[in-house]
């Protein structure tokens, strides 16, 4: 059986004499593609939207000799790319290329440039991934909580670490490293594709808000701060010795 499990004891859930397990319930979810919002809550239809059937093509680019090549989506062209993800006269105009441990790897691979300081200090601004491809039947198994993905949903492209609630509530929770952004909760059936950051590429100078420049620069004010008192102590003194030759030659 699909779900692997006794048919005596289906047949017992059935009859209403054994309760029906989360395990099963994740089974189930997971072969049929039904939708856990609407088993758990009622809300909803039962099997998941258009978008999420397994029928989904993923566009690739490759070159003149069948290779398939990394595409680069820059900050300007994230604002349409996912409404642009079934069209390939998109991705025609998008630069391509590719790199020596990727090219004879297997799967799907494509960079983003990070935008926004939401992801500080793991990525910054101008930083770019090289992610790759996960298929939407392995999300439930291959996306690990507290990993760094690239998520698109119709609107937008978001690079933040997750949380997979997709068995238990048929959502991912997208959590920013840096705690000034609140985390948020997106529902499954909204997310077009996921990808895996395999590689960061970070220009060489690193930029003014690295954490590491920010403390080369308190440790230098601190050093500044005990050299000035060292000599305000160096001052202070003197002026004691001065004072006190002073009161013994007046006695």
């Amino acid at each position: 059986m699909s779900l692997d499990y006794l048919p005596q004891s289906l047949s017992e859930i059935v009859k209403g004499r054994r309760d029906v397990t989360i395990e099963v319930l994740r089974k189930a979810i997971e072969v049929y593609d039904l939708n856990a919002d609407y088993l758990f809550s009622g809300r909803g239809e039962m099997f998941a939207n258009d978008h999420a059937k397994k029928d989904y093509v993923l566009t690739v680019v490759t070159d003149n000799a069948q290779e398939e090549k990394i595409v680069h989506i820059p900050i300007p062209a994230q604002a349409g790319y996912g409404g642009q993800l079934m069209d390939p006269s998109y991705f025609t105009d998008l630069e391509t290329y590719s790199l020596p441990e990727f090219n004879n790897s297997r799967g799907t691979f494509r960079s983003f440039s990070v935008s926004g300081d939401s992801m500080e200090p793991t990525l910054f601004e101008g930083d770019k991934i090289v992610c790759s491809y996960i298929e939407r039947d392995q999300w439930h198994s291959s996306v690990k909580n507290g990993y760094v993905y690239v998520v698109i949903t119709q609107h937008d492209v978001l690079v933040k670490r997750i949380e997979n609630n997709i068995a238990k509530r048929a959502s991912v929770t997208l959590i920013s490293d840096n705690s000034f952004y609140e985390d948020r909760v997106i529902a499954i059936n909204d997310v077009l594709e996921i990808w895996y950051i395999k590689v960061k590429i970070s220009p060489f100078m690193p930029s003014p808000s690295n954490v590491r420049n920010g403390f080369s620069d308190d440790v230098e004010l601190l050093r500044n701060t005990i050299d000035d008192q060292s000599e305000l102590i160096k001052d202070l003194s003197a002026t004691i010795q001065k004072l006190l030759k002073q009161n013994r030659v007046r006695v």
